[in-house]
């Protein structure tokens, strides 16, 4: 075999264990932010918190996945007070869903204790060391974005 395959079997093995690790780091991320929630629907809460209300089916289509899946992931954070249930102004018939200030709040905590560590972890690169990785990994994420 060449050095080429050796390199590109490599890749697939760290893509791998860093697949394992973000795993791994969602669960504790959804338990920093409250020890009931679901690494999944942490993500909902998260997209819910970035891109504001929005109405479940927008969320279905986000996530790839069936209104009622969607709906119980919902139903969690409403249950947790993390994610509100709203009108919408236009159309007062459909209902709009965001994360409540609680909900907020508590993934900025998270968000800035996770991201201390992480600036502790990588205090050994230089800033050059840190643009490239971050170029290289958005440039690997361009190229594989069909998969």
């Amino acid at each position: 075999m060449s050095a080429r395959y050796d390199d590109l079997r490599r890749i697939e093995s760290e893509v791998g264990t860093l697949i394992r690790r973000v795993k791994r780091v969602m669960g504790e991320r959804a338990r920093e932010v409250h020890p009931d929630l679901h690494p999944m629907t942490f993500l909902i809460l998260t997209h819910l918190a970035k891109e504001g209300p929005m109405r479940g089916a927008d969320l279905s289509d986000a996530f790839g996945m069936d209104k009622g899946g969607v709906s119980r992931q919902v139903q969690a954070l409403v249950d947790l007070g993390l994610v509100e249930r709203r009108p919408d102004a236009e159309d007062r018939r459909a209902i709009l869903l965001d994360a409540t200030e609680e909900g907020r709040k508590r993934l900025e905590v998270m968000r800035r204790r996770r991201s201390d560590r992480f600036d502790q972890r990588l205090s050994g690169w230089s800033d050059a060391e840190v643009e490239r990785f971050a170029d290289q990994l958005a440039e690997y994420n361009r190229f594989l974005s069909d998969d």
